[in-house]
């Protein structure tokens, strides 16, 4: 069993940062065989995916709408989501969630086994 939480959103101008965190407990003995990503929900839209690692090696896989302004990264226990450049658009809120891995990154929401409960984001012109 995974548990995760999110920590770090919150209101931020356009053009500015923030640094979103996913802390896991629950499986430190096997974090090496999970993949985490980032999905966002924006007000009154679907949830998307964000961008997600694979903790055994680091591979990345991101949507292209946040290619090259966001960064996903793994600290011990905890997987970043550095923003960056934020854009209006980027309001939502962002939720991590794990897999177990394969060595494959997925978008496909039904790939994740464990959720955390969401940070809002929230970003203005």
């Amino acid at each position: 069993q995974v548990t995760l939480a999110e920590s770090g959103g919150g209101s931020v101008q356009a053009g500015g940062s923030l640094r979103l965190s996913c802390a896991a407990s629950g499986h430190t003995s096997t974090s090496n065989r999970y993949a985490v990503a980032w999905f966002r929900q924006p007000p009154v839209a679907v949830r998307e995916f964000v961008a997600a690692i694979g903790w055994m090696d680091g591979k990345t896989l991101y949507n292209d709408s946040v290619q090259g302004r966001f960064a996903i990264t793994r600290d011990n226990s905890k997987t970043i989501l550095q923003l960056n450049s934020l854009k209006p658009e980027d309001t939502a809120v962002y939720f991590c969630a794990a897999a177990h891995y394969d060595g494959a990154l997925w978008e496909e929401e039904r790939r994740y086994n464990y959720w955390g409960h969401g940070t809002r984001v929230i970003v203005s012109s």
